[in-house]
């Protein structure tokens, strides 16, 4: 005897889970995602008919309708149980269409984490489909159809196939090279410190660092301001303590995640993609087997949210666990609510575990390391925003002598709160600095100063978390669409990571340049974050699709046609090398391949000889002084740097010179990549300088 009820969502994974809960009644099937979209092979949009979109089925997914018709013929009744956002929304929609249910019938259920008691409540209120979501989906799929498929096929024509263009991915290009060029154009300068060491009597010494004269900070440009502090001290004679403050500062937890804020700290803490952190989250999402009664369970709330709200349920629940395993005085009573940002979505809760009795510790052999790690970092930060703030006691001294003054900062945990959990990647490390018990009026001698040279660091380049924040701040695109952004800017190789930084490459640069000259709008962040703003405004009811659309396809519609004749053809292929093929013979030529320029044989495929194409860095050879610094690849494809009169000189060096000597021993100075980033320091260890995230 078929269900009487059959119940769709987009995954297998998903309907697993959601089958066991809803008894024999119910038959659980997955439309596995979309069912139908755009074509791909034409834009799809009648421009002239209000933007109408032009369906059609997915291609490979005529046995899945099928297989839904099938079911749903059988059925009393069908719910569309697709996720619980505007994609989701879509589906359910799609999904209606097809099967010639009514739009304004009560079939749609949504809940916001799968677990036995939220999908069966959930059951209880089944509501039509929202149009107002439906049509903020629609309204940007169309928007990025008219922008890909109008400035893509341009970019094959005029550069290369293959090349794409998007509203988001645009802008996150244009945000990288923006910054490359700040830091090509950067001019480090030169500032120094000093630092000293102080004593109370026999006690043990401790650190202070000059501030300036007479309660006036002194910055310290050169040699000659460091000679002239020195200059007025006599370090035999005794300093004064002239001011002790001491304060009790909190330090309050980090709100729970939003999808935001969850792929940036696991790209820092866990160095996950954008998309590997979505992908994991979906798994923990959809129901993971817990074995026994358990069976399968979803461990966290949904992963696409923009709030850091928190159920009641989850609030008391959570209580209590901080209070049986830490003590009353871990859980907070009152718990700070953070700001939803700007034009955030405030449908779900906060990213945070099902149950906070599922410890991860309590879920040892039924997760792999990856999804452990994310669920760990999900699940500490959540039980710590419920918590009580960290108490530190803190002072702040001044010492002086002839009108220098010195200070010194310590700090002392006096009640360790959330820290005893969890410490997000953007707090400082929580490490004590004990000062000894100082009071006004004190004599201390001083038994060591360290004065020492600094130069200003250029910004640094972007990794994913400070891409994703940087979009997010700016209002371009929502959290949702950044993984795959991210993504398509790799794929396309616009971008390459190196040391987990993203660096333009060539032809990036050459798309970004194109799209900025043609296109201003697009790569616009204030004009972006106002189209973002008007897209939400349509999941709100305060607009209508068809305007919106409209309102930017007008001036865009007039940049393209001005770009199909003014946008000259870029020449990436067969540059004259000027010199010829040591094989054959023939002119060699610059091609452009996957990874940037390359010198090739004319002849090919007849002859196949190529070379790597050397690059300067800007920096004299530091050996023969009169060489540049040529950027070489070896066998192995591994990066290193040689003078460009070899053989004649015979410099090389595996880390890059930055054109600068050691201010200890003059010898030259390099940057050293690692995973904690990029760090410029001198190859005989006596000087480095602060590490560039």
């Amino acid at each position: 005897m078929p269900a009487k009820n059959l119940v769709i969502v987009e995954s297998p994974a998903k309907a697993k889970t959601i089958e066991k809960y809803l008894g024999r009644n119910y038959k659980v099937v997955a439309s596995l995602g979309h069912i139908r979209d755009l074509p791909k092979s034409q834009m799809g949009i009648d421009i002239d008919n209000n933007y109408e979109p032009r369906y059609i089925s997915i291609r490979g997914k005529g046995d899945v309708i099928k297989d839904l018709k099938k079911n749903a013929a059988k059925a009393q009744h069908v719910y569309l149980a697709a996720d619980p956002d505007r994609e989701g929304e879509a589906i359910a929609w799609h999904v209606n269409h097809i099967l010639g249910l009514s739009p304004d019938e009560p079939n749609r259920v949504v809940f916001n984490e799968i677990t036995k008691d939220a999908v069966k409540n959930a059951f209880k209120t089944p509501r039509s489909i929202d149009m107002n979501l439906v049509d903020a989906q629609q309204a940007r799929r169309i928007l990025d159809r008219l922008v890909g498929y109008s400035i893509s096929p341009l970019l094959w024509k005029k550069v290369k196939k293959g090349l794409s263009a998007g509203r988001v991915q645009s802008v996150a290009l244009k945000l990288i090279i923006d910054r490359e060029n700040e830091i090509n154009a950067f001019q480090p300068e030169e500032y120094w410190s000093i630092d000293a060491q102080f004593k109370k009597g026999r006690g043990k010494a401790f650190a202070a660092s000059f501030y300036g004269f007479d309660g006036k900070k002194q910055p310290l440009p050169n040699n000659d301001a460091v000679v002239d502090v020195m200059g007025r001290l006599d370090k035999k004679a005794p300093f004064e303590v002239t001011s002790v403050v001491k304060k009790e500062r909190k330090r309050f937890p980090a709100p729970p995640f939003t999808t935001s804020s969850l792929q940036q700290e696991a790209n820092r803490k866990l160095n996950f993609a954008a998309r590997k952190t979505m992908m994991l989250a979906q798994q923990l999402y959809e129901g993971i087997n817990l074995g026994g009664k358990q069976g399968t369970v979803g461990l966290i709330t949904y992963m696409r949210t923009d709030s850091t709200r928190i159920s009641n349920v989850a609030k008391t629940e959570t209580s209590k666990f901080i209070h049986d395993e830490y003590g009353e005085e871990y859980a907070a009573v009152k718990i700070r609510q953070g700001k939803l940002q700007e034009g955030a979505q405030d449908a779900h809760e906060a990213i945070r575990p099902t149950s906070t009795l599922r410890t991860p510790k309590s879920l040892t052999d039924v997760l792999d390391r990856d999804q452990m790690r994310l669920y760990q970092l999900i699940w500490s930060r959540f039980v710590a925003s419920e918590m009580t703030p960290a108490v530190m006691d803190t002072v702040s001294v001044k010492i002086e002598q002839n009108g220098v003054q010195f200070r010194a900062n310590g700090s002392h945990t006096k009640f360790p709160g959330f820290t005893t959990l969890y410490v997000s990647s953007r707090d400082k490390s929580g490490d004590d600095k004990e000062l000894p018990e100082l009071a006004e009026g004190d004599q201390l001698t001083m038994s060591k100063s360290d004065p020492a040279q600094h130069f200003t660091q250029p910004p640094a380049r972007y990794s994913e978390a400070n891409l994703v924040k940087a979009l997010e701040e700016n209002g371009v695109g929502r959290p949702s669409t950044y993984a795959p952004t991210i993504e398509t800017l790799k794929k396309r190789y616009y971008v390459k990571l190196t040391a987990r930084r993203f660096e333009p490459t060539e032809l990036g640069t050459i798309v970004n340049d194109l799209i900025v000259k043609f296109f201003p709008d697009i790569v616009d962040i204030k004009f972006t974050a106002k189209v973002e703003g008007e897209l939400d405004g349509i999941e709100s009811g305060k607009n209508e699709w068809v305007p919106v659309v409209d309102s930017f396809y007008r001036p865009f519609a007039k940049e393209l046609s001005d770009a199909e004749v003014g946008m000259a053809k870029v020449q990436l292929k067969d540059e004259p090398a000027g010199f010829d093929c040591d094989i054959c013979g023939a002119p060699m030529v610059i091609k452009m391949g996957r990874y940037g320029k390359f010198y090739a044989c004319s002849r090919f495929p007849d002859c196949r000889n190529t070379k790597a194409i050397v690059k300067e860095i800007g920096v004299i050879c530091p050996k023969c002084k009169k060489g540049q610094i040529l950027e070489r690849k070896s066998k192995r494809n591994r990066i290193f740097y040689g003078c460009s009169r070899y053989p004649d000189c015979d410099f090389v060096s595996w880390d890059k010179p930055i054109g600068r000597d050691c201010p200890v021993d003059h010898h030259f100075l390099v940057e050293k990549k690692s995973k904690a980033g990029r760090q410029v320091v001198c190859p005989n260890g006596d000087y480095k300088e602060p590490i560039q995230k």
